[in-house]
């Protein structure tokens, strides 16, 4: 029988390439090469230069088919001076592995890549196994897990169940998994004016307290006061600008956007609807014309607790001693594609570091992690 493949050596590998989205950086490669040699039926779902992996172990269309989903892609470095280790070296120091991708997420990867191939190699299960994983989580995931998506759907593969692999523990090992998530939507307002010297207002007219106007409206509002399963919807103001160096000048132009972080009250079309109306009620009072621009990154979705949640809460606290909080909470992820394919749901590792300088993970919490999910594993085709 083989040897356990070890996911904090894998996690090493993958760290070591260089995969700053859109680039492939050889980490697929590398899961491919490995999977392929493990029995896994391996495919490229590539779409827009975006590099995609699908590995299936079983037969295709089986009635139990349990996915894992990631991605290998990694946000740039920035200053690399400001890093104590190299951001790609996959050091291990002081019990941590370090290095950009270490937390968000190649150890998540690597630990259930590693989980399935022991798992399938020891007790083949009656089912099948699909490993999805996407070079563009980090960006805007246009060709990445939906790409994977559409291909499965049209060569008739498919899961019944998935779970994510993204940290989603805030501080402790197993305190949290993720059953939803909160849709995001960003608008941008452009309140357009008329330029003249801020000596002679009459002859201009001011866009500026227009958006200001809007951006209280619309901050002032709330949407609503959380639901079973969700905290109260938010809406952020976060920039507002005229790109005017001069004093004497009034702009002719004013932007300001928001971000609206939403629950299953809401809809990216409901609120769409909600912006516009705003911005065409404060356009009639300043006699303005108000432009607006929505783009919706993901809907609100819940994953109903039941039978499936239930077992991954099993197998956390069996690992570690903690009973998982079933929470919507955090930014948006990749599960929201896979909401429409079959329920889903997300653990993963403890994401303080995720996005900083000196990223790294606890080495033993990667090892754990295997554990998890190869209970998981056992527990779903038991």
């Amino acid at each position: 029988m083989s040897q356990p493949l070890d996911p904090v050596d894998l996690t090493a590998r993958l760290v070591r390439c260089p995969s700053v989205t859109p680039e492939e950086g050889g980490a697929l490669r590398l899961l491919e090469e490995m999977l392929t040699g493990a029995g896994f039926t391996c495919h490229r779902a590539d779409r827009g230069g975006i590099s995609n992996l699908f590995a299936r172990w079983g037969d295709k269309g089986h009635a139990r088919t349990l996915g894992f989903n990631g991605h290998t892609d990694v946000v740039p470095v920035g200053d690399t001076a400001a890093w104590s280790v190299d951001p790609f070296g996959a050091e291990i120091r002081d019990g941590k592995l370090w290095g950009r991708g270490a937390t968000d997420m190649k150890s998540g990867v690597a630990a259930f890549a590693a989980a399935a191939v022991d798992f399938v190699t020891r007790t083949p299960p009656d089912g099948a196994v699909v490993l999805a994983i996407t070079g563009d989580e980090e960006a805007d995931a246009t060709d990445g897990t939906r790409a994977l998506l559409d291909w499965m759907d049209s060569t008739g593969e498919a899961m019944t169940h998935c779970l994510v692999g993204e940290p989603t523990c805030p501080e402790v090992m197993g305190e949290m998994m993720k059953i939803g998530r909160r849709g995001s939507l960003t608008a941008k307002f452009t309140a357009n004016g008329v330029q003249g010297h801020s000596a002679y207002p009459h002859r201009a007219n001011n866009p500026i307290p227009a958006l200001v106007r809007l951006m209280d409206r619309l901050s002032g509002h709330e949407l609503d006061t959380g639901t079973d399963h969700f905290d109260p919807s938010t809406l952020a103001v976060v920039t507002i600008d005229t790109g005017n160096p001069a004093t004497n000048v009034i702009p002719a132009a004013c932007r300001a956007t928001v971000n609206i972080r939403f629950n299953d009250t809401h809809s990216g079309d409901s609120l769409t609807r909600w912006l516009q109306r705003e911005a065409q009620e404060v356009s009639r009072l300043f006699d303005l014309p108000i432009d607006v621009e929505i783009k919706v990154s993901g809907e609100a979705f819940l994953t109903p607790p039941g039978a499936f949640s239930e077992l991954v809460a099993r197998a956390v606290a069996a690992e570690t001693g903690v009973t998982p909080v079933a929470s919507t909470s955090g930014g948006t992820s990749d599960a929201r594609f896979v909401k429409d394919h079959c329920p889903v749901v997300e653990f993963g590792l403890v994401g303080q570091t995720m996005h900083q300088v000196d990223e790294h993970v606890v080495v033993d919490q990667i090892t754990q992690l295997k554990a998890i999910y190869g209970r998981i594993l056992a527990d779903y085709f038991a």
